[in-house]
């Protein structure tokens, strides 16, 4: 079962944790995500130690089909993101095996 972390989830955590008021606490993971977007644009990859690296890359053209149809089209170029998670990260998720 998939369980979605929504942005309002965030924010409760958050809140509950520090004991900052909701809107303080909405602002300041507001302000985070902007960080993360404006320094990704700017410098291209972003290193978050101890979580992992956030980069961009371009993907070039390419022909796709619809598998119903078979019909071919081309695949615009296109700027997507790529997470590679830290050691530390993926030695957490795996520990969680564990439980």
């Amino acid at each position: 079962m998939r369980i979605n972390l929504t942005k309002k989830d965030l924010v409760n955590s958050v809140y509950m944790q520090l004991g900052f008021s909701k809107n303080i606490t909405e602002y300041l993971i507001n302000d985070f995500f902007q960080s993360i977007e404006q320094n990704l644009i700017i410098d291209k990859k972003i290193k978050i130690t101890n979580f992992g690296t956030f980069s961009l890359r371009e993907k070039k053209d390419r022909v796709g089909r619809n598998p119903k149809t078979k019909e071919e089209k081309i695949i615009t170029k296109r700027i997507v993101v790529l997470f590679k998670p830290s050691k530390e990260f993926k030695k957490f998720v795996n520990s969680m095996d564990d439980v």
